[in-house]
């Protein structure tokens, strides 16, 4: 299964956070839309980064930091650091790299480095348990012989 197959059936909204933002801001944005995770942009839209719960809860306690003058910049996965997926790649290749790595969204990108989806490992694990059953209900069938001959 390919991650372009993920994207097609929860769509590509993609959530992010100005790269000049304070951290209060991407946790309230995050609350509000139930997400884990945003992309760091900056004002031509070009990736900056990623931060997720994980990064500022571990940043708070590291350094005993308050998030209301927290800044992103200061808490986020830069750009450099940032593990980026295409709709091509394989699933099982994406799960194996997120697993490796601790990491729990990584961000679809195109040719041209925009971003055009998150895939999160929830969407993964979903979109494979629905492949999975999908394959058990026609082995059934197929030896329910439901299937003409």
């Amino acid at each position: 299964m390919k991650v372009e197959r993920i994207l097609e059936s929860k769509g590509g909204a993609v959530f992010s956070v100005h790269v000049d933002a304070i951290v209060s801001d991407a946790l309230q944005s995050m609350d509000e839309k139930n997400i884990g995770a945003l992309m760091v942009i900056d004002s031509q839209e070009n990736i900056q980064g990623i931060v997720s719960e994980r990064d500022i809860m571990r940043n708070c306690f590291r350094n005993q930091a308050n998030v209301k003058g927290l800044a992103i910049r200061d808490v986020m996965t830069p750009r450099a650091k940032l593990l980026v997926a295409r709709a091509e790649d394989d699933v099982n290749d994406l799960m194996g790299a997120m697993t490796q790595n601790h990491i729990r969204h990584i961000p679809v990108v195109n040719e041209q480095d925009k971003v055009v989806g998150m895939v999160s490992i929830g969407d993964i694990i979903k979109a494979m348990l629905k492949d999975k059953d999908y394959q058990i209900r026609h082995l059934k069938d197929y030896i329910e012989s439901k299937y003409p001959l």
